[in-house]
């Protein structure tokens, strides 16, 4: 006998399917995010690194003994045992056994070989009583619905405040890298990834209002967090302020004022960035046509949905498929 959906039904199917959808695994996605297994340290008496500059943002999980990080532009920050700590792309760090310590210049061969093969780089001047893992995450810079480039220079989870998925998924990770196993490679690579979606779940719940007038603001807002709920479900469908309003039980004026205060833009604007946003990556990781990817993400029309991606991305859908797969090639 055959299931029979009512309208009521369909409808409650739709409301469950909406509840489960993850704005910000949703980012995570299209943006690219990946993260990268850096330096083991080991570090004991006198010494101090500084950070490297560059693109990628820099997490640091004291595993072991204690350390001071003292960020440009901030306030020395002890770290002890437990704490992880996650830091922009470009901000400038010194990180060791106190503030002032006279910073050790690093050897770029023995940083590679440290990544290479898991062993530790050691640094001071007596036998190591610290231990930190490092990981770099990086993201696809064209893309501009970002998370990475919304958080703040500094994020600080202690460890031991409740954050028990951050602080199992560090101890796995310092057990997985001081006794390799099978398939240890896989299990790093989805634990470095893991690792940022812990910190942002410890730190966001609390912080989210630090961030209003970022993508980030949603979290502080619920109607605008159901919103963008609405918005990623369904991008292709042809929402009005009016219709997404009524969606989340709003009024036109109440979504009118808060969106914008808590994201930066309107809906219409996030709408329009994030629908070029998914045909970015269709472009990049798929071999579907212009006029599918263009109708995918709401264009009934090839040449609006070029001249919009153009002014977006900078290129027209086609060249620009043609560009990323010669930069993915040769990087």
């Amino acid at each position: 006998m055959g299931l029979t959906l009512t309208q009521s039904m369909l409808s409650w199917v739709n409301y469950l399917t909406l509840c489960v959808m993850d704005v910000v695994s949703d980012v995570l996605r299209v943006t690219g995010v990946r993260g990268t297994l850096g330096a083991r340290v080991e570090a004991g008496g006198r010494w101090a690194v500084a950070g490297e500059e560059g693109s990628a943002a820099g997490l640091h999980a004291i595993t072991a003994g204690e350390a001071w990080l003292t960020p440009a532009e901030h306030p020395p920050l002890r770290l002890r045992a437990g704490d992880v700590v996650l830091l922009a792309a470009g901000v400038r760090y010194v990180l060791g056994d106190a503030p002032g310590s006279p910073v050790t210049a690093c050897d770029p061969a023995e940083l590679t070989r440290s990544r290479r093969t898991g062993q530790p780089v050691r640094f001071g001047t007596e036998a190591p009583d610290t231990r930190i893992i490092t990981i770099a995450y990086d993201c696809d810079p064209t893309v501009r619905t970002q998370l990475l480039f919304a958080l703040p220079e500094l994020m600080h989870v202690r460890g031991g405040t409740g954050a028990d998925g951050l602080d199992g998924t560090v101890r796995m990770l310092h057990d997985e890298l001081a006794h390799p196993q099978l398939a240890t490679t896989a299990v790093l690579a989805s634990l470095v990834d893991i690792v940022l979606i812990q910190v942002l779940r410890a730190w966001l719940p609390t912080r989210a209002g630090e961030r209003r007038g970022t993508w980030l603001g949603m979290m502080g807002d619920p109607v605008v967090h159901r919103a963008l709920q609405h918005l990623h479900a369904d991008p292709a469908r042809r929402w009005t302020t009016e219709a997404l309003a009524a969606a989340v039980a709003v009024s036109r004026s109440t979504l009118t004022r808060r969106f914008p205060a808590a994201v930066g833009q309107g809906p219409a604007t996030y709408l329009t960035q994030w629908r070029l946003d998914l045909a970015a990556r269709r472009l990049t990781t798929t071999d579907q046509s212009v006029e599918s990817i263009a109708a995918a993400v709401g264009y009934h029309s090839v040449p609006a949905f070029s001249r919009a991606f153009a002014r977006s991305h900078g290129a027209a859908p086609g060249r620009y498929r043609t560009m990323r797969r010669r930069y993915d090639n040769v990087s």
